[in-house]
């Protein structure tokens, strides 16, 4: 997926390097990010739709989405890509600056994960980040200020609905909140993120949701993540250190003790 979003405080260019064999991971996109597959395979699931990205592909990952990724290093070789972080304070500034405007649903019809043309122009510019990214160098705030607006000018000249994606501000609206958790309970973020990307304030989010469901958001997603496990296991021959990570749990003893507690037997004994 894209690369972990850095502090308020470190650069909005981020250079990722991994030798791992495979890295899996997930992560809530804050932000929108623009990004360069060096090398390697980057594979990014949001839930609906699968994504592949190979060395020498671009891509535009918009903000406010929940994605699982799994970053593959080429045989004997490492995985690098290099990301731009556009923040909606940078974005408001350029937009005021140069008279922009969004149309909000224009952004809403489109992907989650946009695969972007290279040409010469976002090519030049990815490999003029290189230098600084792999020989570690630091970029003064003025020049990755102009970085940045280069990166968002160049965006917008790759297609059209990008000027409706960038600088529309608006915040998730009020959803389906028991289609939505049932989409996404396999996603391991704070409770805080599913309230926001469904258009509520925490406290709505559980009120509603207790509504709903009968029972704490915590709860319910332990027990719809321990089902998805078992369908999986004892249905598809998954292993539990195959699934747990994929259905939202953070660790593998934890989740054969809460998989144990539930169904009485341990997923290993399950899978035999």
């Amino acid at each position: 997926m894209t690369d972990p979003k850095p502090d308020r405080h470190s650069s909005p260019i981020a250079y990722s390097c991994y030798y791992a064999r495979n890295r899996e991971g997930e992560q809530f996109a804050s932000e929108h990010v623009f990004s360069y597959q060096i090398s390697g395979t980057l594979t990014i699931n949001n839930g609906e739709m699968e994504y592949v990205f190979r060395a020498g592909d671009y891509r535009f990952t918009r903000r406010n989405q929940l994605i699982k990724f799994v970053k593959q290093p080429p045989a004997d070789g490492v995985f690098k890509s290099i990301s731009i972080y556009l923040t909606q304070a940078t974005l408001r500034s350029f937009a005021m600056e140069h008279g922009y405007a969004a149309d909000h649903a224009q952004s809403q019809q489109a992907e989650p994960v946009i695969a972007l043309k290279g040409g010469s122009l976002v090519k030049g510019f990815m490999e003029s980040l290189l230098p600084y990214s792999e020989d570690d160098q630091l970029i003064d705030d003025e020049l990755q200020s102009l970085k940045v607006r280069e990166a968002i000018m160049i965006l917008l000249r790759s297609s059209p609905v990008m000027k409706d994606i960038l600088f529309d501000f608006s915040e998730p609206g009020k959803i389906d909140l028991e289609a939505f958790m049932h989409k996404n309970f396999h996603f391991n973020v704070q409770m805080n993120r599913f309230a926001y990307l469904t258009g509520r304030s925490l406290a709505t989010f559980k009120r509603d949701f207790e509504h709903i469901f009968h029972t704490s958001p915590s709860r319910w997603l332990q027990q719809r993540r321990l089902q998805e496990a078992h369908y999986l296991i004892k249905e598809k021959g998954r292993t539990a250190s195959d699934v747990y990570l994929e259905i939202g749990f953070e660790d593998l003893s934890h989740f054969s003790f809460a998989f144990k507690k539930m169904y009485g037997v341990s997923p290993s004994r399950l899978a035999g």
